[in-house]
C-alpha cells in the first residue's frame, strides 16, 4: 500500500496493492513525507473506497479524532441496520458531529421535536443514535444535548443507499432541481459564485437535501430559539434576506412552511457556503 497524500494525522489517501485510490486510517499514518510505502498492514486499521473525490477535501478541516469516532460509528451502523450506507457518510455525519460540537460551545442549540416520528419508523436509527450522543459527550467532554440524535439519526436515513428504481430516482432529480434553483437565489442575492466541484458545495448540498426531507415529512424543525433567531437576522441582515427569499420560494413552488428554526439553520448554512467563497 502506497500512501499519496496526508489528509489528517491518522487518514491518508493511498494507492491499495491494484492500483485503486482509497482512504487509510491508521494511527500515525500521516506523519511521514508523502509518498512511502506501508509495509506493515497492521498499521492500518480500516480502509474506506468509493469516497467521492468533491468530499476529500472536507478531510482536512474535520477534527481527526471526530472523523475516527465517526468511523467506529459507521461500522456499529453497518451491523445494526439492514441497509448498505454510502461511503461518503463518514465525512459528512463527521461533519455533522462537528458542527454539533462547535454549536453547543457557541451556546447554539436547536430543538428538534421529531422524537414521536423518528422513535416510531426509525427506532434502529434512533436507537443507535441515541448512543452516539452518549459516546460524544463521554469522548469530547461537550454537553451534547440529547435532541442531537435525531439528526444523527437522519444522517444515517439520508446515508442509505437505495436500490434505483424509479420513485428514489425521481426523488434524487427533485432535489436536485432544487438544490440548483436555492443556489442559483444564494448567488444572486449575495452576490457570489459558488464552486459546485468542491466539498464546501458538498457540505452545503447535504444540509440543504436534509432540510428537503422534513419538509417534505411535515418534520420542520420548531422550538424556542427565538431570541437567537432575532439577533442573527439583525447580525447576518444579507443572509437574512437571502434565506427568506429561499423559503418564499419553497412556499411558492411546493407549499412548504418553513419555520423560523428552519430558516436560522438555513442561515447558519448559508453563512458557511459564502465564508468559504470568501465572502
Amino acid at each position: 500500500m502506497q500512501v499519496i497524500k496526508k489528509l489528517n494525522n491518522n487518514f491518508a489517501l493511498c494507492l491499495d496493492g491494484n492500483g485503486v485510490e482509497m482512504i487509510a486510517y491508521g494511527k500515525g499514518i500521516g506523519f511521514p513525507p508523502t509518498p512511502y510505502e506501508v509495509t506493515d498492514l497492521n498499521q492500518i486499521r480500516r480502509t474506506f473506497y468509493d469516497i467521492s473525490p468533491d468530499y476529500l477535501g472536507m478531510m482536512e478541516s474535520l477534527p481527526g479524532e471526530v472523523v475516527e469516532f465517526t468511523a467506529e460509528l459507521m461500522d456499529l451502523a453497518q451491523d445494526a441496520l439492514p441497509y448498505p450506507l454510502t461511503p461518503n457518510l463518514l465525512l459528512t455525519l463527521a461533519d455533522h458531529i462537528t458542527f454539533a460540537i462547535k454549536r453547543v460551545k457557541e451556546g447554539i442549540y436547536i430543538k428538534m421535536p421529531l422524537a414521536y416520528d423518528l422513535e416510531q419508523t426509525y427506532p434502529r436509527e434512533m436507537t443507535l443514535a441515541r448512543q452516539a450522543v452518549e459516546t460524544i459527550k463521554a469522548r469530547f467532554k461537550v454537553p451534547l444535548h440529547r435532541d442531537e440524535a435525531f439528526g444523527i439519526a437522519l444522517a444515517f436515513i439520508n446515508g442509505r443507499i437505495y436500490l434505483g428504481n424509479e420513485t428514489d430516482v425521481k426523488a434524487q432529480a427533485d432535489d436536485q432541481a432544487i438544490l440548483d434553483q436555492i443556489t442559483a437565489i444564494i448567488e444572486t442575492e449575495m452576490g457570489i459564485t459558488i464552486n459546485r466541484d468542491g466539498f464546501n458545495y458538498a457540505r452545503y448540498a447535504t444540509h440543504v437535501c436534509y432540510l428537503l426531507d422534513r419538509l417534505r415529512a411535515g418534520r420542520g424543525i420548531d422550538s424556542i430559539n427565538a431570541d437567537l433567531y432575532a439577533d442573527l437576522r439583525k447580525e447576518y441582515a444579507k443572509t437574512a434576506a437571502c434565506v427568506d427569499r429561499i423559503a418564499a420560494y419553497l412556499e411558492e413552488e411546493f407549499g412548504f412552511q418553513v419555520t423560523g428554526e428552519e430558516l436560522l439553520y438555513l442561515i447558519l448554512h448559508v453563512n458557511r457556503v459564502c465564508a468559504n467563497e470568501g465572502l
